[in-house]
């Protein structure tokens, strides 16, 4: 892959002003020695919707973007918009990286496997025989693939809108073998007979404070994953930790779609273990 000059991208969602994004791709770029900014297109500053993407596609292209990051809530509404996708994010059916190149918007996912490799070190020995996961979103959906990849043997998913959840739990299906991944609808029923929990909704985050799953429904025995990160600890994750569960924050999910998208842009490995200590030392 070819070394761009400079290295322009930006992160395209809404309420994005606390994200450590632009830090992370920023700082390892001074380490490697490229000329790299990253701005932030917050759709609530700027007082946009999703309706407002393909104009900033458009703008991006003609300002020399390399790429975009997109996040909540263009994963999905984002697709119709690219000339071609990564296997990864056809199969999954959200992007949350735009690489703009000779004329052309190619969408990746780089959550899944963002979120797998934060899965396999944080909770490397977690029982997967039944796991609930809140949410069907672009990012449910890749974090669903990772889960059923790396091991999960039956996945129980709630969305506020039960056919998404329906509809996602059938594309896993067609992926990973009939009968893997179900819509919920009885919570406190699948979480009293689940190993894990994983939130993937934006519940928890600094601007839509609150936990998705009352706090009675958990139970020591239950290992609880968040992919928010800002705030690191959500409200979901304290109620966790008080009753001794093994837990895993949004952290490393952040970081390893990162290192990824970092890779797609400017051509050039990254050092995850480097960037990861720089997430941190921003979360000390």
């Amino acid at each position: 892959m070819s070394r761009p000059n400079v290295i322009l991208a930006g992160l395209i969602g809404a309420g994005i002003q606390a994200s450590r994004t632009p830090a992370l791709h920023e700082h390892e770029g001074d380490a490697q020695g490229l000329r790299y900014l990253y701005q932030l297109i917050d759709l609530d500053q700027l007082r946009l919707d999703c309706t407002a993407l393909p104009g900033l596609l458009q703008a991006a292209q003609r300002m020399n973007y390399t790429g975009l990051n997109i996040t909540f809530p263009c994963k999905q509404a984002i697709i119709p918009l690219l000339d071609e996708l990564s296997p990864e994010a056809r199969g999954i059916g959200a992007v949350n990286t735009v690489v703009l190149k000779n004329g052309k918007r190619v969408g990746h996912n780089t959550d899944c496997l963002g979120f797998a490799e934060g899965f396999r070190r944080g909770l490397t020995d977690a029982a997967r025989e039944r796991v609930v996961q809140m949410g069907a979103g672009g990012a449910g959906a890749a974090v669903a693939h990772a889960l059923l990849g790396e091991g999960v043997r039956q996945l129980t998913i709630f969305d506020v809108d039960h056919e998404r959840a329906e509809s996602l739990a059938n594309n896993l299906n067609q992926h990973f073998g009939e009968r893997r991944a179900q819509a919920g609808r009885d919570l406190p029923d699948a979480l009293a007979q689940a190993d894990g929990l994983v939130n993937t909704t934006p519940v928890g985050m600094a601007k839509l404070p609150g936990s998705p799953v009352p706090a009675g429904l958990l139970r020591e025995q239950l290992w609880v994953a968040e992919i928010v990160y800002f705030p690191l600890e959500t409200e979901l994750l304290r109620d966790a930790r008080a009753l001794g569960c093994r837990t895993l924050d949004g952290g490393n999910m952040a970081v390893f779609q990162a290192v990824k998208a970092f890779e797609l842009f400017s051509g050039v490995a990254p050092d995850a273990q480097r960037m990861l200590e720089h997430f941190q030392s921003m979360n000390g």
